[in-house]
This record gives structure tokens, C-alpha cells and sequence, in this order.
């Protein structure tokens, strides 16, 4: 008898080394990706996008409906660009551009590479997945890379700007935040990264069969949502997470901010909305 613990890709259901869950993913909204994935191609893997702000739980709810469904759960964060190759464009581009997480700072090829191996895997095939090391900045040795068999019911990508929308000029003149306006006061960064949003991440996020976005109810969350992550990260609870650490966070989420309210404020093509509340909890039916 089949262990109940496994999907049809025989993937536990735990996420990767190091990586643990920082709560379980909604019953209803693992139903919702199934029925995304049953309504998606039969002739090959539904290409499935979770998109949410930091902390929103796309990745919890990627992992929970992968093993549910026998799918393959690929984070943009596992893509981002090595170290070295961020450092050159902190050279070439812009200092800003060495710290990951916006536009332009994911290998996207390699991404498309695994989702064209995936979709055309054999049953007795493998696909390596790669992982990144945050605390190490960098990507892992490919010898510490996760390991997926056959081919996968559907493939499901968490990825927070996926299917953002482009601003316009005049928008991106405004800082938006100390960021913005202290180390990119002539918005050569912004402009920059908004590039990539209207150029290589809208060409990338039209391939895919469905997003669904998990909708923040503001902002202001981001924080609170991103020290929990912390907190769990560092096995301490939300409230004992040290100020300093706090205040870097805050920091950090500076970078995502502008594209964030951008989405937040209906700047994202998606073909599910659901809305969520501060406790990350669903609080109106899918849009």
C-alpha cells in the first residue's frame, strides 16, 4: 500500500534540508492549484505560477500541493544568479544589483532549462533541481541539489514578481522608500530592474498556464510576515527574533517594496487572485 505521506513522484511531504515549513498550507487552497492543474494541458506538465508577496506562504502552499499532486516545486529562490555572477553586474550595471531577490537577479535559462527537462522526462529519468545557500550567498554545489523522478503531474513555480506589471517613467521617478532615495538617487536601478520586469520576466511569465496570486492586505505585513520566516528559520519564536535582525529585515524588504505595491495595487496579470489577511488566512473566494 502506497505510504499516504508520499505523492505520485514518491516526494515526501517535508521540505528540502534546511528549509522547514513555516506553517501548513490551507486545505483549500492545495484543492485550488489541483483544480488549476486539472484545467491546464494534457499533453504535457501544466506550467503552474504561485505568486505572493514575502512571507505570503506561496512556498508552503508549492510544497504541499507538489506531493498532494505528484508535481515538481521549483522556488525562484533556488535560481537565483551565483555570487559571482551578481558581483559583475554590481560591476557592470549597478551596486544595488549584488543583492538578490529583484528582477534581473534569477537565472532565468536555467529555469526554462529544468521546466523543458521536466515536461519531457521519462518515468525513469532524474532532474536535478538546484538549491541556494542564503546564508552563503550562493548557489549550491550541484552535489547538494534536490533529485526529482519521472515526469511530474504539473510543475509549480513560487516566485513573488511573477506576472508583475511595468511601471512608467513617471512613476519610477518617485522613490518609494531611503533605498530608492539614498543609493539610487538618480533611479538607474529602478529603471534597470523595471526593464527586466516588462522585457525577460513578462516574456517568461507567459508561458505559464495559470498564475495564482496570494494577495497581501497590504505592505505594512511584509515585515511581520518576513521575521516569522526569520524567527523559524532561527528556531526562536516571532517575538524573541533580536532587533537587530529585525531592522535588517527591514532593510532588505526595501528592495521588493517598489514592485510589491506595484502588485499589491493591481500592477500583476493573474489569472486567480485570492485575498488573504494579516494571518495569511483567505478571507474572500477566488477571483
Amino acid at each position: 500500500m502506497p505510504d499516504p505521506r508520499l505523492g505520485r513522484a514518491g516526494r515526501p511531504d517535508r521540505p528540502p534540508a534546511g528549509k522547514p515549513a513555516l506553517s501548513r498550507a490551507r486545505p483549500e487552497l492545495v484543492d485550488l492549484v489541483g483544480r488549476l492543474i486539472a484545467d491546464g494541458p494534457k499533453h504535457r506538465p501544466p506550467l503552474i505560477g504561485i505568486v505572493g508577496a514575502q512571507g505570503s506562504g506561496k512556498t508552503t502552499l508549492a510544497r504541499a500541493a507538489a506531493v498532494r499532486f505528484g508535481a515538481a516545486q521549483i522556488s525562484i529562490d533556488d535560481v537565483y544568479l551565483t555570487r559571482a555572477e551578481r558581483e559583475a553586474l554590481a560591476r557592470d550595471v549597478h551596486p544595488l544589483l549584488l543583492t538578490r531577490g529583484p528582477p534581473g537577479t534569477h537565472d532565468l535559462g536555467l529555469l526554462r532549462d529544468l521546466i523543458d527537462r521536466l515536461s519531457a522526462a521519462g518515468p525513469d529519468d532524474e532532474t536535478l533541481i538546484p538549491d541556494f545557500d542564503k546564508r552563503g550567498d550562493d548557489r549550491w554545489p550541484v552535489a547538494r541539489w534536490r533529485r526529482f523522478r519521472g515526469r511530474p503531474s504539473a510543475i509549480l513555480i513560487d516566485a513573488w514578481c511573477l506576472g508583475a506589471l511595468a511601471e512608467d517613467e513617471a512613476a519610477l521617478a518617485v522613490p518609494v522608500n531611503a533605498l530608492e532615495r539614498e543609493r539610487d538617487p538618480d533611479g538607474r536601478w529602478r529603471g534597470w530592474v523595471n526593464d527586466q520586469v516588462a522585457g525577460p520576466y513578462a516574456d517568461f511569465a507567459a508561458r505559464f498556464d495559470a498564475l495564482l496570486f496570494l494577495r497581501a492586505p497590504g505592505f505594512e505585513v511584509v515585515l511581520d510576515w518576513r521575521c516569522q520566516q526569520e524567527a523559524d528559520l532561527l528556531g526562536v519564536a516571532p517575538d524573541d527574533l533580536p532587533q537587530q535582525e529585525r531592522r535588517r529585515l527591514a532593510g532588505f524588504i526595501q528592495y521588493f517594496e517598489r514592485i510589491t505595491r506595484r502588485m499589491l495595487a493591481g500592477g500583476v496579470r493573474a489569472d486567480v487572485t485570492v485575498q488573504l489577511d494579516r494571518n495569511r488566512l483567505p478571507v474572500s473566494a477566488p477571483q
